[in-house]
């Protein structure tokens, strides 16, 4: 293609590219001068810019206490995620490569079943006894392992496929490693883009979890977007500064998780 076909061609997906992020950050937008609103009701523009309700927002024990509480459930359901995968994975990877196919069956479960209806069940089998755990955040920990599963089995599915586990295994076997030694300090590192992917997506997911958080524990351990519904008859502009404050969290964490990612290689 010469340079005068690529020129108009490129200015065109260009121009394309840029209404499309105009359309998704719109909302974003709208959502975030509202939020440093004073008053915006009946006129184009607000009638004034403040930052009082950011400051109401962070000023807050009850929201401070369900952004920690959302943190703690989300990344306890991680960790547990990360423990209990990792090894699963490297076993079927290397040992029994012919139950990758089952195994692809059975992690998308947490997603066959709507999670009001697992809520209900797990309502009946948690309310009462010696497990009754309706109310705490372990059973939210619990809940969020399942739902971050298909996420993490996933994304380090396709590492592990892509580094060849069993051909890099062999080498290192070669070079005197025994199997703990290669699992741990061959393929663990070339597995840190793949696990730190499957970290963000989970974590993105589960921070803004609501139904499993709202039907299982609710007010008893307020997580954030419990705290959000519960606020929803409160200043509107003060949701919108919760709104943005928790997409402004999240991007923060993302760019710090590539950040050091890109440093380590």
């Amino acid at each position: 293609m010469s340079r005068a076909e690529r020129g108009p061609v490129g200015l065109y997906h260009r121009v394309v590219v840029y209404i499309l992020f105009l359309i998704l950050l719109a909302p974003l937008l709208g959502t975030f001068v509202y939020s440093i609103a004073t008053s915006w009701s009946a006129t184009i523009l607000p009638a004034g810019l403040t930052y009082k309700w950011y400051v109401a927002l962070w000023s807050d024990p009850r929201f401070l206490m369900a952004f920690a509480q959302s943190l703690l459930v989300c990344v306890g359901a991680l960790i547990l995620s990360v423990v209990l995968i990792l090894p699963l994975l490297f076993v079927v990877h290397y040992h029994f490569p012919k139950l990758d196919a089952l195994m692809n069956i059975l992690i998308l479960l947490p997603f066959a079943v709507p999670p009001v209806v697992s809520s209900v069940g797990l309502l009946q089998l948690y309310g009462s006894g010696p497990l009754a755990m309706v109310g705490t955040p372990w059973i939210l920990i619990g809940c969020y392992f399942t739902v971050a599963l298909p996420f993490m089995y996933r994304a380090i599915t396709n590492n592990l496929q892509a580094i060849n586990l069993v051909d890099l295994m062999d080498a290192a076997q070669l070079l005197g490693a025994n199997t703990f030694q290669a699992a741990f300090l061959v393929v663990l590192p070339n597995l840190r883009k793949g696990l730190m992917i499957a970290l963000l997506l989970s974590f993105s997911f589960l921070f803004g979890e609501f139904v499993f958080a709202n039907l299982l524990v609710g007010t008893r351990y307020e997580t954030l977007q419990v705290y959000l519904n519960n606020m929803r008859n409160s200043s509107g502009h003060f949701n919108s500064a919760l709104v943005i404050s928790y997409f402004l969290f999240v991007l923060l964490l993302t760019w710090a998780a590539n950040r050091l990612n890109k440093d380590k290689d």
